[in-house]
């Protein structure tokens, strides 16, 4: 028995050493998984709360995701212009060569555009398919040459920071032979620039909030759509995500709190000395596969 006294503290001891032991190691694991989250969020700028998904925002705190109108939608004859097969692959080769002549463009002449061939392409942007018919985008034109300077400040400022510290020297070194850096003269040259808003859910009456599903899919199609009709019109962009630039653009361009920047077009003609990088695509067969 005396044994066991003797025995008793020595055991609480061990006891007390381990719980200590193992309290110091999950503070230790939670302090490496906060700095590696921290260090993934700077290496990985495009994880980007703009550009994150939202199809499931939740419902209105009363539980109520209220419909504009629930009433049925009456269905008309469809009648679309039919082509023989000849005239199909004609028109089909056609407007694979245009777009095949896309090209991203960093080198924007300040030419003035005609604002209506602007409208007519925001137009065919318009007509892309959504989520419930939901159309959940909103294009924000900028020609005030002072917003538009405002803008390039605003996404200089990030894009250096990501170049020197988010993107890591591998994304860096990949971008060299792209010869981009986080200069953006082309945020002042062109006549016109699209910003493009995902609206994440709809503000019904009474500040209701209506679902948009599948809003970034949704938008991201009508940014396809509108790229080939910036080509089709005979002029040039390039395609960017302003990283980390989303909130200050939003509120410098007064666009309520339901919208979230995807994506931003300077759209305008090429300079006379524009250049591009000499890239090829993938062919056909690297692209398709047949079932």
């Amino acid at each position: 028995m005396a044994v066991f006294s003797f025995l008793s503290p020595v055991f609480i001891a061990i006891i007390c050493l381990l719980i200590v032991i193992i309290l110091q190691n999950k503070r230790g694991n939670e302090k490496v998984k906060k700095r590696k989250e921290k260090t993934d969020k700077e290496s990985r700028p495009w994880v980007d709360e703009d550009l994150q998904d939202s199809t499931e925002v939740p419902a209105d705190e009363d539980g109520k995701d209220e419909d504009m109108d629930e009433d049925d939608i009456s269905h008309i004859p469809f009648s679309p212009l039919r082509h023989d097969e000849q005239d199909m692959v004609k028109r089909s080769k056609e407007f694979y060569e245009m777009l095949n002549q896309r090209r991203s463009v960093r080198f924007i002449s300040n030419e003035s555009v005609s604002r209506e061939v602007i409208d007519n392409i925001i137009r065919a942007a318009g007509t892309s398919p959504s989520g419930a018919h939901t159309e959940p985008w909103t294009f924000v034109v900028v020609q005030d040459p002072e917003v538009k300077h405002k803008i390039r400040e605003i996404i200089e400022e990030e894009e250096e920071i990501n170049y020197r510290k988010r993107m890591g020297d591998k994304w860096v070194n990949d971008l060299k032979k792209l010869r981009t850096n986080w200069i953006k003269e082309y945020l002042d040259t062109a006549p016109y620039l699209i910003l493009i808003f995902k609206q994440i859910y709809g503000i019904l009456s009474s500040d209701r909030k209506k679902t948009h599903y599948y809003n970034e899919i949704s938008v991201s199609i009508a940014c396809g759509i509108l790229l080939a009709a910036i080509q089709y019109a005979g002029l040039v962009t390039v395609t960017t995500t302003p990283l980390n630039c989303g909130p200050r653009l939003r509120v410098l361009l007064e666009r309520p709190v339901n919208e979230k920047l995807l994506m931003l077009l300077p759209v305008g003609y090429p300079n006379k000395d524009a250049t591009v990088p000499d890239l090829k695509r993938k062919p056909l067969e690297d692209i398709m596969v047949v079932v």
